[in-house]
């Protein structure tokens, strides 16, 4: 299954160490190549030798240890990854990450590669559950960082609950799954938009609304999953571009529209999830407005709305549009399909709890034409965009 896959496993220090010994034989025999990386208190549970048998593999955990001299190792082995692996990792070492920490050949490492990174935790259940851990697995969510969540059971402390590294077995099954999975948008071109725009009235100030462009970067990045070539319009936001992705840095309405007709006589699918602004200051001052005494009145137009514009223009193009609404929802959605000429139209109530802007969680029912409709739960968003494209792939490219 892993044939040719090169898989680097980076063990950081606790009691679950042993069972990543275990997952260096699991992932050889499903035919990957593997090269371990250890940290100084793994080496407290495990000798090195162990894990150098295992993969047939030098062991790598001194920073400074240069094996071949024709090389820098830390770089060469950050280069030479398909798959990070950090398992088991600890409190302490996800909280390096978090903070992008360098300081052994493992962080170093991590801060060196551009290949996906999975991190398989392994603690006491406290700790798990402790603010700062949770708040460090948040902000490596948002750096684009996939975990492997711990399984519950009989911890090595002495507690039951969640916190044991999950089984070798199932570890190797989903990094089998990763590389080998159907790629059902393989050869179709994907063009997401995502983010607010901003409507500048004068140089230091602008219109916008909160869009945290969350939900546009997780279907962009569930697009390149499933094998598209995938361009995403994105207007200002402080996320990471996803892998395999090429993102168009946008700022106004028109920017984005027009970045958007560029790529849409090419495009198979288009998702429109940005927030663009309905209207825009009528006049751009070009100095900084002063206050005065008493109210002042502040101009508007209308931007143009990109949604309707590309669905009078499509042709063999799929297009799909995002409603945030705060009421009457269906029917809101029902009505926008119909007038901007949307093949799907994706709602949802932004008022609801873990459903609105800048949450890390979505409640979304998709809404098409010959009145089909499919409401999904709340789940992580990017759960969620796999789930939307995987729905809208199989409805409207496998016939």
């Amino acid at each position: 299954m892993l044939a040719n896959r090169k898989i680097l496993l980076c063990v950081s220090g606790g009691i679950a160490v042993y069972k990543a010994v275990a997952l260096v034989s699991k992932l050889s025999q499903a035919g990957a190549e593997v090269k371990v990386i250890m940290t100084e208190s793994a080496k407290q549970f495990v000798q090195p030798l162990s894990f150098q048998v295992m993969s047939r593999n030098d062991v790598y955990f001194d920073t400074f240890d240069e094996k071949d001299s024709s090389v820098i190792a830390h770089i060469d082995l950050a280069d030479w990854a398909d798959l990070v692996l950090v398992a088991p990792a600890t409190a302490n070492m996800i909280a390096k990450m978090a903070n992008g920490l360098g300081d052994d050949m493992v962080s170093t490492v991590l801060l060196a590669t551009t290949a996906p990174i999975w991190v398989a935790p392994a603690m006491n259940v406290h700790m798990y559950d402790h603010p700062a851990v949770k708040r460090n697995i948040d902000r490596l969510h948002h750096d684009g960082i996939r975990f492997i969540e711990p399984s519950e059971g009989f911890l090595a402390c002495g507690y039951v609950g969640k916190g044991r590294l999950e089984e070798p077995e199932k570890i190797t099954e989903l990094v089998a799954g990763h590389f080998t999975k159907n790629k059902p948008l393989k050869g179709k071109k994907v063009v997401v938009t995502a983010g607010p725009t901003r409507e500048r009235i004068d140089p230091v100030r602008f219109l916008t609304n909160f869009s945290s462009g969350k939900m546009g970067y997780a279907m962009a990045e569930a697009a390149a999953e499933l094998g598209a070539e995938t361009i995403l319009i994105s207007g200002p936001v402080s996320l990471p571009v996803p892998s395999g992705v090429k993102r168009i840095q946008v700022e106004s309405a028109q920017q984005m529209l027009e970045a958007v007709l560029g790529e849409y006589d090419s495009a198979d699918l288009v998702v429109k999830t940005a927030a663009v602004a309905d209207y825009r200051p009528a006049a751009i001052a070009g100095q900084k407005v002063k206050k005065k005494e008493g109210n002042s009145v502040l101009e508007l137009e209308r931007t143009v709305d990109i949604l309707q514009q590309l669905g009078q223009l499509k042709s063999h193009q799929i297009l799909v549009g995002f409603a945030a609404e705060t009421d009457h929802v269906a029917k809101y959605a029902k009505d926008k399909l119909e007038r901007k000429n949307a093949d799907y139209i994706i709602a949802n109530d932004v008022s609801a709890d873990s459903a609105g802007f800048d949450h890390d969680t979505n409640a979304v029912t998709v809404y098409g034409r010959g009145e089909f409709e499919r409401a999904f739960p709340v789940m992580p968003k990017k759960a969620l965009a796999l789930d939307l494209l995987t729905l809208i792939t199989e409805k409207e490219f496998a016939k």
